[in-house]
């Protein structure tokens, strides 16, 4: 069985940032991820998404995004730019495989994948901000089998709907979004809780003065040290982030019915809302989000909130287990892609204070 002194599960932005951290102190690692390219991940979400941050706040540690400061990458550019930076610093990525199982082993961890056991000392789980498992509601299926059933992860673009209305659920930016590019196209509804806006275009020339201050506040102010940041954690963990990019103004002018219910059930095939509305539609996309399941760890790691219990990616109750790249790890900026790199040297400094101890309890002390 081969050992590696730290297992890194997921090679997005947060498992490659912690590799060039722990690499750069003379650490081991080996990062291991499912898809076939680094970058993967990002190149399968829908066309037109881009980043809600400039490109000069996208950086990983060690190398700035390419290309205009203040432009906004498209989900390509972010994909190819982490696929660069894991060949520009030679991180020791594993590509195609699949971890099935992380249990105790001894003094450390084993890891069950689909290349073999891999003992270790530490493992960081980074797989993903909100999860990796759609977020769908069981009485999605008593939907009329007319009715397409996409969730944002398979959106790619209008093309893919049925003439006829759409019907988004799910009013965080991802779903805003998407209403707003399918209405140009067909008539869509969108449903669920307003989260509130940034008031500040994007593209706005503003937006150079603006967006430093954001960055400062989502930085040092939205953090889990402050009851402020706790408050907006919650939120922000159950019930998604505000509209950045699309507005309240811009639904309204291309015509998407905006309704604050919930989607509750199902009403002879057709979606039922909590006002005991029902809307008509050839189309669903569920932006529900997605689940942090972690059954995969056989470990006591996890709260009854559904979140692993952790402090910056750091589990008390399993010396050596980390996360990284978790919403609101420390801070509101946790969910940004530069905000991966702080979080990331964090894990690091702490793997590398347990490895030196591991190292001082193992040598024999001079008489």
């Amino acid at each position: 069985m081969q050992h590696v002194e730290t297992v890194i599960i997921g090679a997005g932005q947060a498992g490659l940032s912690t590799a060039y951290h722990l690499t750069r102190k003379g650490r081991e690692c080996l990062v291991l991820d499912r898809q076939q390219r680094v970058g993967d991940g990002w190149r399968q979400q829908w066309d037109s998404l881009r980043l809600y941050s400039p490109a000069k706040y996208d950086g990983l540690p060690g190398m700035p995004f390419p290309g205009d400061p203040w432009a906004y990458p498209g989900k390509d550019e972010v994909g190819d730019y982490l696929e660069s930076y894991a060949h520009h610093f030679e991180l020791p990525v594993r590509l195609d495989v699949r971890v099935a199982r992380v249990s105790q082993g001894g003094v450390g961890y084993v890891v069950d994948s689909s290349i073999g056991r891999i003992s270790c000392d530490n493992v960081v789980v980074a797989t993903g901000t909100f999860g990796r498992t759609p977020a769908v509601p069981d009485f999605a299926r008593d939907l009329d089998p007319s009715i397409l059933q996409l969730h944002s992860s398979e959106y790619r673009r209008p093309g893919q709907l049925r003439d006829g209305p759409v019907l988004v659920v799910g009013a965080s930016h991802s779903g805003t979004d998407i209403a707003y590019e399918t209405a140009e196209s067909r008539p869509t509804t969108l449903v669920g809780t307003d989260n509130g806006e940034i008031p500040v275009r994007l593209e706005s020339s503003l937006i150079k003065v603006v967006f430093p201050v954001l960055m400062f506040l989502w930085k040092h102010l939205l953090t889990r040290r402050t009851p402020m940041g706790r408050k907006e954690m919650r939120h922000l963990r159950f019930h998604g982030g505000p509209m950045l990019r699309v507005k309240r103004s811009d639904l309204a002018e291309r015509g998407v019915v905006r309704n604050e219910s919930r989607v509750v059930g199902v009403r002879d095939g057709m979606p039922l809302l909590d006002d005991d509305n029902v809307v008509d539609v050839a189309t669903v996309i569920w932006a529900t989000g997605f689940r942090q399941e972690f059954d995969w760890i056989d470990l006591p790691v996890m709260g009854d909130d559904g979140w692993p219990q952790e402090f910056r990616g750091v589990v008390a109750d399993a010396p050596g287990l980390f996360f990284c790249g978790l919403s609101f790890q420390y801070a509101f900026s946790s969910m940004l892609v530069g905000g991966a790199g702080r979080d990331a040297a964090y894990v690091a400094r702490r793997i590398g204070a347990r490895t030196l101890q591991q190292v001082e309890q193992r040598e024999p002390k001079a008489a």
